[in-house]
């Protein structure tokens, strides 16, 4: 492959404060430019998310679910640059030479949330004016990919820059009389590290794992597609859970496929069930007071007419959080498609055991059975 290997692009830096920030100009969805030039009035300058987080309380492997969370938000980006534009002062895997970039605004809330006042007063001072003149921005995409340097020789020439794969890059570097960027001492952040006696040794057993099931689904594919599934959402979940973004139904619906993933063990003696079970229970007993207190409420917006309360269901459904109906209903063989009748034969139970497993008693059946219990 023909082409040149770029030299280390040096980013321009500002201070603010005890900070230095370095940044580019984003100029579109696949150039940028190191100066504002002639392009000033279109470009919006991106601050690396590094320097934003440094010296702070987020621990480095966290910045990246960090910036995720800052990136569903429009406030940061990940920007993914040409294999062939190396930085000075930072390691970058060639294979993923993509860094985490924030804008002004974003910029302004990580130091309002995360900086000393000291630090927050300087940035105030230092970048409002920045501020000011982009403050019509619109938030930032979750990632760019940028090939294309506008003032890589000069700040009229658009110059792009020839895609390198990895051995061409080293090749080039040591002809040069150059080293291996991804092994420059000076760097001042490691993004990555190639050797895997440099890597934490929870990381390095992990990256391991993904080899040995890479190896395992390219020498023996399992049958069926279930089974594919099952395993795709699993790593769904977990790049999710790395990136800082996962949520709720993604969970419930592994959980679920899990659960269902084969028979398991005796009811007497599944240790599933039995982990669950515990799971729940601190769970609901963690909502007593949110209970409580709109149990409560519904007392004394009753109280004139006490004996003459809506029927069990709407209770159940009014004062009790739907997961404990629903494990009871289906413990009782009882689903939505129930009929009418069943539903109302069984629920006047359900509301009971549910007034007495969470202390909250409401109806007169209630009062009359747990008094009886008590006394006796």
């Amino acid at each position: 492959m023909s082409g040149v290997l770029s030299p280390l692009l040096t980013f321009p830096q500002c201070e603010g404060g005890s900070r230095t920030l370095r940044f580019i100009y984003l100029v579109n969805s696949s150039s940028f430019s190191l100066t504002e030039g002639p392009h000033k009035d279109g470009v919006m300058p991106l601050y690396l998310g590094a320097d934003l987080l440094s010296n702070t309380e987020i621990r480095t492997e966290n910045h990246p679910r960090f910036h995720a969370k800052f990136a569903k938000r429009g406030l940061a980006t990940k920007v993914e640059f040409s294999s062939a534009f190396r930085f000075q002062g930072l390691k970058v895997p060639v294979s993923n030479n993509s860094l985490w970039f924030y804008s002004i605004q974003g910029l302004f809330r990580v130091a309002f949330e995360m900086f000393s006042k000291q630090e927050q007063l300087a940035v105030m001072e230092k970048f409002q004016d920045i501020w000011k003149s982009h403050i019509n921005d619109g938030p930032l995409s979750s990632s760019y990919s940028l090939n294309v340097q506008l003032d890589a020789r000069n700040t009229t020439t658009q110059t792009e820059v020839p895609q390198l794969n990895d051995s061409h890059i080293e090749k080039t570097s040591m002809e040069a009389g150059g080293s291996d960027v991804s092994a420059d001492v000076s760097a001042d952040h490691d993004y990555c590290s190639s050797k895997e006696d440099k890597e934490q040794p929870l990381v390095s057993v992990f990256r391991q794992k993904l080899r040995s099931l890479d190896e395992r689904l390219s020498c023996e594919p399992p049958g069926g597609t279930e089974l594919l599934d099952t395993i795709s959402l699993l790593l769904d979940i977990t790049s999710q859970f790395l990136d800082g973004t996962l949520e709720e139904k993604a969970v419930s619906e592994a959980v679920l496929v899990l659960l269902k993933a084969k028979d398991w063990t005796s009811v007497y003696t599944s240790s599933l069930l039995t982990c669950v079970a515990r799971w729940l229970g601190q769970q609901f007993h963690a909502a007593y007071s949110s209970i409580s207190e709109r149990v409560e409420g519904f007392k004394v917006q009753h109280i004139e007419r006490i004996s003459d309360l809506p029927p069990a269901e709407e209770l159940a459904s009014e004062l009790f959080p739907e997961a404990m109906q629903k494990l009871l209903l289906h413990w009782m063989g009882l689903s939505d498609d129930s009929t009418l009748e069943k539903r109302r034969s069984e629920y006047p139970i359900l509301l009971l055991i549910l007034e007495f497993t969470n202390h909250n008693l409401i109806t007169g059946v209630a009062h009359v059975l747990y008094s009886s219990l008590i006394c006796k």
